[in-house]
Formats: C-alpha cells, structure tokens, sequence
C-alpha cells in the first residue's frame, strides 16, 4: 500500500512538471505576441512549416499554439485528478506552503475575498492586457506618420484611431480567451490551481465586463473612423474573405443584450430576464467566430471547447428524472430533500448540486450544497433548501401545505466539488455561518464523524451559527442523518455555539414541528449517479483529446480534398464563412459524438446499479404518499429521538464576538471556514488576515454572486 502510495506520488509529481512547463510556455506566447521579434521574426518561420503544408493552412500555427497546449494541459489534468482521489491526504511542508498562498489579502471591493493566489494569477492578467495593448500601440503609432497617412488619404488621427480600433478588438480577444473557464463546472484545469467553478464565478463577471469594454470600445472607434473617413457603408459588408463588418455588429448587438441584464441590481430583482438574454452567449461566440474567422478564433477557441463538452455531459445528465425518496420540512421555511444515489458515485464535502423542477420552471436551475456524505450515506443524497427567493418559496410552499404532491419530478446536475479538502489535517477545525450558511457546513460534519468511526484522528469542531429566530435552530438537526442520533456524534469533538439575534427566549420547540414526507416512487426516476461512472475524470480526458484528435482529423481531410484545391493556402478564394461553419459543426459534431459514446458505455453500469437500489429506498412500512408528522408512525427508526439543539449552547439577543473567538482558538493548524452574509465572510477573513493569530487558515464558500 505504501509503494503504490509512493508510486501515484511520483507520478503526479511528473505530471505536475509537466503541466507547469506547457504552462509557462503558453504564458511565454502570449507576452511575446503582440512583438516584433514574434510578428515578423518567429510568426513567418513558423508558418512557413506548418501552415505550407496542404492540411490545416494558416489555421495550422494557431491550433499548434492557442488550442493544443490548453486541451492537453486539460486531458493531462484529468489523469492528474484520478490519481489524486487515490491518494492519501498527508501533512507535509508543501501544504504549509500553499497554505500561506490562500490566506486572504482583500477583504472588499467587487471580487469580494481574495485570496494571495487569486491575487498573483489576477496581477498576471492585468499585466498581460496592459503590456498586450500597449506594445501593440506602440510599435503600431511609430509606423504612421503623414506621409504614410496621406498616401492612404487619411489624416495622422484617424490612422491611429483604425490601429487603435484593430488593437482593441486583438485584447479583447485575449479576455475571451479566458471567460468560459470559470464557468465550467467539471473543469480539469480549475483543480489545478486549487479552484472550484463556483468559487471562480466572480472573475466570470470581471472578464464579462473587460470583454465587453474592449469590444464596445472596439465597434465605437470603429464607427467613428468610417464616418470621419465617409465610409460608413463599411457597416454592411459582409467580405466573403477577410473580416465580416455585418457579423461583428450582430455578436457586439448579442453582447450588448446580454451585458447590460448582467449588473447586480437587473440580475437579483429580474433573475429570469438575466437567465434568458445569457443564452444570447451562443449568438455572440457563433457571429464572433464568422466575425473574425475561424483561424483567428482559435484563439479563445481551447476555453469554449473545454465549456461545450460540460455543456453537452451536463444536457445529458439532466435529461432524466431523478426519483426523489422523502423530505424533511421544517417550521423555518427550510425544507431537505433526500435523493436515491448510485452507491457507485462518490463526491467530496461541499459539493453542490444544481435543481430543476420543472413543475415551478422548466428552464431555472439553482445550486445547493450537498449535506449528506457519500460515505455515510451510499443510497443517498440530500440538500437542503432555504425558502428565500420566488424559487425556493414555491417549492416549500409546494411540500409544506397540508396535502402535498405525491410524486415530484426532479432534475439534477452534478454534484461538483473541490478535488480533495484539506480540513482533514488540521488541529481544530471552525465553522462560522449565518443563516441558511450553515448547509454548507454539514456535509464536513458529516465526513468528520465517518473517519472518526474509521479510526482515524479527527480534529475539533467548533460550529458557531447565528440565526434570526428561534425557529431556525431546527437545522441544527440536520446536522445528522434521519438515521443518527447524538450517540453517534458523540465520539466526535462537536461544540456548538448558536446565537439568536432577535429574540430573548425562545418561541416555539423546532423539534415538534419536523414534518416527514415519503414520496411515491415512479418507474420512469433513476437514481443520481455520476454522468461519467466512477472513473469520471480518466473518461473526461478521454472525450477532450479523442474529440480534439478526430476534429483534426476530419479538418485535414476537409483542407487537402476540398478547400486547397480550391485556394492552394492562399486564403484569398475561399470563402471564409463556410470555412467557419464547417469548422463549428465538426467540432460540435465530434464533441457529441465521443460524450455520447462515453455516456452509453457507462450507462449499462449505472443501469445494474439502478436496478439493485430500485427496491432499498422505497419507503417502508408506509404506502400512503403523503406527510406524516413527528408524532406519526413513519418508519419511527428512521427518526432522530433526540435533537441536536438541546446539545447546543444558545445565546439569544447576542451576536458571537468573532475576534476573541477566533483568536482564543488552540492548535497549531487551525481552519477556519465561513459562509453566510458578505460582511459575515469579510469580518471573519480581517481577522484571519489581521496577523494577530498565526494559526488561522481561512476558507470561504458562498453563492451570492
């Protein structure tokens, strides 16, 4: 067991160099771009090899730089992230050096918390942008004087005015070589540097807006040079070679839409406006890519590949319903839903999930946090859902009322977890939430108490919880599964402190007023399971490069047999908008054609697992489909007898002093994580950040984007 430890982590070792090298040679290309060393010294060589050849053309350098180094860096990564889940977690000095990476260093502002890391790869960015635009301005401005000016009947403003148009439109090209990364949610390269999608959502937002800027501005100076020039009809060419004046405008009008329902006061007050003008992406990127052509959207090209594969495993995931077992409804408008699980699919803690039910809307999907543990609970998965928006209200208001539907259609994606938790190693672990915060925590209890019952050495477990009201603390029993009881958590060091901040004494008891429901199975639900099987990550790698290999493939046979014997590489005959299409539909093609083959193959397993749990979670002795109360006879094992709340020490009217908590912590390691409100998550990374403690390792999570 040790030598096959040591093995994986020499491997992943070499890996990880190796992924570290085509790395910094990507980063190498693009500082070195916007050059004359690389435009006219190193560009000509390199096409004069590759592009000369009667198979890819001038789309052959871009693809060899820009799209291939990306899709094996992501492929690579994947078998990285395999052999990760076998490995051992193990305190060594590494981890005490990247730990001192993720503490926090901004507090406030846009981003929200940003940690040293994020910081480094932010800096890396803008500077890249920066030095992009301003070499290429530079060495742009010194080639045009009058007399060049003149001999293009043009003054000296407006030939800078049509480079600095051009240049804009080049860096906004970099941005959105870059903005579909966080947004995809089984993304091999986020693990890589110790990101998660949801966790990565905000710089989504940044690189909207940048790309947007760049892009406005690039249409706007573009506008105003051909009215000062009398060359306005430039808006409706449509050039069958070169750059599309008409298809540009389309993707800046698709953005445009799409931009401006994006600011934080349309998207919160008109969510299902935003949700369905962001669909308007799928014009922008197709009228982009005719814009500029495919040879020069292979640029931002790797990113969007990366986003079409998750996009079509997630379409294929939710496609089916997924049968959801029973519930747990309680009196503070908080509802857990539990769901049959193929006991073949495991996640991390602090998964998450996103939800359709399409009997409230068909098209909105939210995220929640997974509470159950995969380990604990094999047939199982929950979360727990918050009455707080239109969405989360209608569906409470759906379970809670005294007749509730007997069958519930459900549609799920993911989970999607970070690749590994590091929680495990320290001394003492402490949990800080605010309101419905707290779900976010519960998965962690839970995996504590599973290692505990395995032996291994558990830190321990401050959880300091503030809520409104009284009613609320009846969370605190979702802390254990319906089967648990406070024997169980016992050998765990579990303190909780609770605090209520509006009220002197307690109202009501949150334990009598737990409702249970039992659903009716229906034979058309499956289990969740893993889209991709227990080995997700090596098939994922598998459909990256298969797909990528038979696109280029296909795209040497389209270049040798059909165009070059029309324009002999001269790209001057041909036109460029099939060309573009052509490209689109070979790579959405190819892309569906390997998810699908993937999704069947594992399909015949999952179907096995299926059928073994079809029976197990039917609920038993009960037939009726309806709720039953507490004091019911539903399957009374299953029930909690006694509650966590009376375990908890509760504080009403008070609100917990953070800083003398955090900094009377023991231990030489100690995590501290916190999700809730924003200024919850600020006033807790100040104080992990003030210095004042060393001790302190901060982690956030939280989905108020």
């Amino acid at each position: 067991m040790e030598r096959s430890s040591e093995a994986i982590k020499k491997v992943r070792a070499a890996i990880w160099l190796l992924l570290l090298l085509v790395s910094v040679g990507i980063v190498f290309i693009w500082i070195m771009m916007p050059t004359n060393t690389y435009r006219q010294k190193w560009l000509p060589e390199i096409r004069a090899k590759i592009d000369s050849t009667t198979y890819f053309g001038r789309q052959g350098d871009k693809l060899l730089m820009f799209t291939f180094p990306v899709l094996f860096i992501a492929s690579l990564g994947c078998v990285y992230l395999h052999l990760g889940k076998k490995r051992v977690a193990s305190e060594t000095n590494h981890h005490r050096r990247l730990a001192k990476w993720s503490r926090p260093v901004l507090m406030k502002g846009p981003l929200g918390i940003v940690s040293w890391t994020e910081l480094a790869f932010l800096s890396m960015f803008i500077a890249l942008l920066v030095w992009s635009l301003s070499t290429y301005l530079h060495l742009s401005f010194n080639e045009i004087t009058a007399q060049s000016a003149s001999e293009d009947g043009e003054k000296v403003w407006e030939a800078k005015l049509d480079s600095t148009a051009l240049f804009l439109g080049v860096v906004g090209n970099i941005c959105l070589a870059f903005l579909f990364f966080p947004v995809t949610r089984g993304s091999s390269v986020l693990p890589l540097v110790g990101l998660t999608s949801e966790a990565s959502i905000k710089y989504h937002i940044l690189l909207g807006h940048i790309v947007m800027t760049f892009f406005t501005a690039h249409g706007l100076c573009y506008i105003i040079y051909w009215a000062s020039t009398h060359q306005i009809s430039e808006m409706l060419k449509w050039d069958k070679v070169g750059v599309s004046n008409i298809a540009g405008e389309v993707s800046l009008l698709s953005g445009l839409v799409l931009w401006a329902t994006t600011f934080p006061r349309i998207r919160r007050k008109m969510f299902e406006l935003f949700f369905y003008t962001h669909h308007f992406y799928i014009l922008f990127i197709i009228f982009f890519i005719l814009h500029v052509g495919i040879v020069y959207a292979c640029m931002m090209l790797p990113c969007f590949y990366l986003f079409l594969v998750d996009r079509y495993l997630r379409f294929l995931q939710s496609r089916k319903s997924i049968r959801l077992v029973s519930a747990r409804v309680l009196s503070c408008e908080t509802v857990e839903l539990n769901f049959s699980k193929s006991p073949g699919m495991s996640y991390t803690p602090m998964s998450t999930v996103f939800i359709n039910v399409p009997s409230i809307s068909k098209l909105q999907w939210h995220p929640f946090t997974v509470t159950s543990n995969s380990n604990m609970d094999q047939d199982k998965l929950s979360v727990v859902v918050k009455s707080e928006g239109s969405w989360t209200k209608k569906l409470y208001q759906m379970l809670s009322c005294p007749s509730p539907v007997p069958h519930l259609v459900v549609s799920i994606e993911g989970p999607y977890g970070p690749a590994s938790t590091s929680f495990i190693r320290h001394d003492m672990v402490v949990m800080v939430s605010g309101g419905s915060g707290i779900t976010s925590f519960i998965s962690i209890i839970r995996e504590l108490l599973f290692k505990t019952k395995l032996g291994f050495k558990s830190p321990s477990v401050l959880l300091v919880c503030a809520f409104k009201n009284s009613s609320s603390l009846a969370v605190l029993d979702l802390l254990l599964p319906m089967s648990g009881t406070l024997t169980d958590i016992s050998s765990l060091q579990l303190q909780i402190e609770a605090y209520v901040t509006r009220e002197e004494e307690p109202k009501s008891d949150p334990q009598k007023q737990i409702r249970f429901l039992c659903f009716k199975p229906n034979v058309t639900d499956a289990p969740i399971s893993a889209i991709l099987g227990p080995n997700s990550w090596l098939w994922l790698g598998a459909i990256i490069s298969s797909s990528f290999i038979i696109f280029l493939l296909f795209l040497g046979l389209l270049m040798r047999y059909y165009i070059y014997p029309i324009d002999h590489n001269t790209n001057n005959v041909y036109s460029y908008t099939p060309r573009a299409l052509l490209n689109m539909l070979f790579l959405c093609t190819f892309i569906a054609m390997t998810a699908s083959v993937a999704f069947l193959w594992n399909k015949k397993q999952i179907a096995l697992e299926a059928k073994q749990i079809q029976n197990v979670d039917a609920p038993t002795p009960m037939t009726s489909p309806y709720s039953v109360s507490y004091d019911a006879g539903c399957d009374l094992e299953s029930l909690p007898h006694q509650s966590l709340v009376d375990a908890a020490k509760v504080h009403y009217r008070k609100r917990p002093n953070l800083k003398k908590i955090l900094l009377e912590c023991e231990g030489s390691r100690v995590g501290v994580l916190v999700s809730g409100p924003r200024k919850l998550r600020q006033e807790v990374a100040t104080i992990c950040a003030s210095g004042l403690a060393e001790n302190l390792h901060f982690g956030s999570t939280s989905f108020s984007w």
